[in-house]
C-alpha cells in the first residue's frame, strides 16, 4: 500500500512510520529544504546538481491558483539520507528517494511546476521515476473523491455512535468511489452507455426518479439523473 501526500504529509512521523511496516510505502511532496545526513548538505541542492535524466509530459488538472495544461517535466532522481530530528529513539537516517521535477518552456503568467517527491519505494530506474510522477499526479483524483465523500455524500452530516459511524463511513466510500467514477467518465465519454458503469438495480432506481428519459440511457443521463 503506498500512500500519497501532499506537501502537509512532509514530517519526520510520516516516514519514521513507514519503516515500522510491512508491505507500506509513501509519496510524499517535501515541503522542507532538508538537512542530509552527509556534512549538512540540502536537499534542494543536493537534486539541482543531478543531471536530467529524461523529460515527461503530464497533464495538469485546474486549480484554483492555475489552468488545467498539458506540460514537460525535467526530472532529476538519486537516493538521499534525511537527517532524523533528535526526539526520535531511532536516530538512522531515514533512506528514500528523492524525485525533482521541474516544467520546462512554463506558459507566461503560469507559475512553474516544481515537485520534489520523496519516496520510499525504490527509484533506480527512469521507469520507476516516471511511476513516482504519475502516482503523485494521482493525489488530484483523492481530492476529487474527497470532496464527493463530503458533499456529495454528505458524510459529515451523519451523528451515530462509533460503530454506526463506521459502517457507513465503509458504505458511503463504496458509493464515493463509484460517483467518482462515473464524474470522470462524464468528462471523457459523455455518451457511452450507462449500463456500462452502472448495475441494472441503479438504472432501474434512476429510471424511477427520471421522468422524462431519453432512448438511449448515456453516462451524461445518469449524471443529470
Amino acid at each position: 500500500m503506498v500512500h500519497a501526500f501532499d506537501r502537509e504529509g512532509d514530517i519526520t512521523e510520516v516516514f519514521d512510520k513507514v519503516r515500522q511496516l510491512q508491505h507500506t510505502g509513501v509519496v510524499v511532496r517535501a515541503a522542507h529544504n532538508r538537512s542530509l545526513d552527509s556534512d549538512s548538505e540540502r536537499l534542494w541542492s543536493k537534486l539541482s546538481a543531478q543531471p536530467i535524466s529524461f523529460e515527461q509530459e503530464i497533464e495538469l488538472a485546474k486549480t484554483c491558483k492555475r489552468s488545467a495544461r498539458k506540460t514537460k517535466l525535467a526530472v532529476r532522481f538519486c537516493p538521499v539520507n534525511l537527517r532524523t530530528p533528535y526526539r526520535f529513539d531511532n536516530r538512522d537516517p531515514l533512506a528514500v528517494y528523492a524525485v525533482y521535477a521541474t516544467e520546462v518552456d512554463c506558459p507566461e503568467g503560469e507559475t512553474p511546476v516544481k515537485w520534489m517527491l520523496l519516496t520510499t519505494e525504490v527509484v533506480a530506474d527512469i521507469q520507476m521515476a516516471s511511476t513516482i510522477l504519475r502516482w503523485y499526479s494521482y493525489r488530484w483524483h483523492v481530492e476529487e473523491y474527497h470532496k464527493i465523500f463530503k458533499s456529495g455524500c454528505q458524510v459529515e452530516r451523519y451523528r451515530l455512535a462509533a460503530d454506526g459511524m463506521k459502517a457507513l463511513v465503509g458504505f458511503l466510500s463504496v458509493i464515493a468511489v463509484e460517483l467518482l467514477q462515473l464524474t470522470y467518465l462524464h468528462r471523457t465519454q459523455p455518451l457511452a452507455s450507462a449500463i456500462e458503469i452502472l448495475n441494472p438495480l441503479q438504472l432501474r432506481v434512476l429510471k424511477a426518479k427520471s421522468p422524462k428519459q431519453p432512448k438511449v440511457l448515456t453516462v451524461s443521463w445518469a449524471v443529470e439523473a
